[in-house]
C-alpha cells in the first residue's frame, strides 16, 4: 500500500441484497456474506493502522433508522446477526487491537444487542490501535437534532451562552465527538447518494464509489479506493500554488 493513508475513513457497506438476489438466494444470505466482508476489512484497516500509520478510524454503517421499515423477518435476523458478531469478533477486536464504538441511537435496540454492546466497548476499552466505529440505528439528520436539543438545553439551563456557539460546539454534542472528521467515504453497489450519513463530518470527505457489491468487496477493492483518496488534490475551499488566479475567479474552485 503506498501513497497517502486517510486518517478516518467511513464506508457505507451497500449491496448485501442483491448480492444475494442475483444468486437466487434469499436476502439473508447476503448480509451474512457480508459479515464476512467486514471482518475482512476491518482487519485489513487495523493491519495498515499497525504497518503503516492509518487508518485510525474506520466507521462502518450497519442499520439506519429508516432500516426499521423493512421486513420484521429480516430486521430481526440483522439484530441476532449483530448480537453474532460482536460475540465472535470480540477475540479478532482484542488480537488487532482494536477498539470499539456503537454510534445512533440506543434506546430502542434490543436488551440482547445493549447487552453484546456493552460487553465489546468494556472488553475493548484499553485497546490504543484502530478504532472502529458501528453505526447502528442511526441517521445523521437524527444525530444533528440529538446534538441541536443538548446544546438548546445547555443554553435553557444557563450554562451555555447562544453567542457561543460555534461549528466546533455542534462537533462535540455529535455521536462522534472527538474524532476528526472522515477524509473519504466509500459506498459500494455503484449508488450515487449519500444516504442520510454522518452529514455534517463528511462536508469535506473525498467520495469514492465502488461498483462492487459489498459481500465481494475485496481488500483489493479497500487499496484501489484509498489509492484514488491519494490521487486527489484536497484545497478546503483553499487555492495552493498550483492554482491561478484567472482560473480560481472564473470556476469558483472549491
Amino acid at each position: 500500500m503506498t501513497g497517502q493513508l486517510p486518517k478516518h475513513i467511513a464506508i457505507i457497506m451497500d449491496g448485501n441484497g442483491r448480492w444475494a438476489v442475483k444468486r437466487g438466494l434469499p436476502r439473508i444470505r447476503g448480509h451474512e456474506e457480508g459479515a464476512k466482508t467486514v471482518r475482512t476489512i476491518v482487519t485489513e484497516c487495523a493491519r495498515l493502522h499497525r504497518e503503516q500509520g492509518g487508518p485510525d478510524f474506520l466507521t462502518l454503517y450497519s442499520f439506519s433508522l429508516e432500516n426499521w421499515k423493512r421486513p420484521r423477518d429480516e430486521v430481526t435476523f440483522l439484530m441476532q446477526m449483530y448480537v453474532d458478531y460482536l460475540r465472535h469478533e470480540r477475540l479478532t477486536m482484542m488480537q488487532n487491537n482494536i477498539r470499539f464504538k456503537q454510534i445512533g441511537r440506543l434506546d430502542n435496540l434490543p436488551d440482547l444487542v445493549m447487552e453484546e454492546v456493552n460487553q465489546t466497548l468494556a472488553e475493548t476499552a484499553g485497546n490504543t490501535g484502530l478504532r472502529l466505529n458501528l453505526a447502528l440505528n442511526y441517521g445523521s439528520r437524527a444525530e444533528i437534532t440529538d446534538a441541536v436539543r443538548a446544546i438548546a438545553e445547555k443554553v435553557a439551563a444557563g450554562t451555555l451562552d447562544p453567542r457561543d456557539i460555534q461549528e466546533q460546539t455542534i462537533s462535540d454534542h455529535l455521536y462522534t465527538a472527538g474524532m476528526p472528521d472522515p477524509d473519504i467515504l466509500i459506498r459500494t453497489a455503484g449508488e450515487m447518494r449519500i444516504s442520510n450519513y454522518l452529514l455534517w463530518q463528511i462536508s469535506y470527505a473525498e467520495l469514492v464509489v465502488s461498483p462492487v457489491l459489498w459481500p465481494d468487496f475485496s481488500i483489493a477493492d479497500l487499496h484501489k479506493a484509498i489509492q484514488e483518496f491519494a490521487s486527489r488534490h484536497r484545497r478546503f475551499g483553499a487555492l495552493d500554488k498550483t492554482d491561478t488566479l484567472g482560473s480560481a475567479h472564473v470556476s469558483g474552485s472549491v
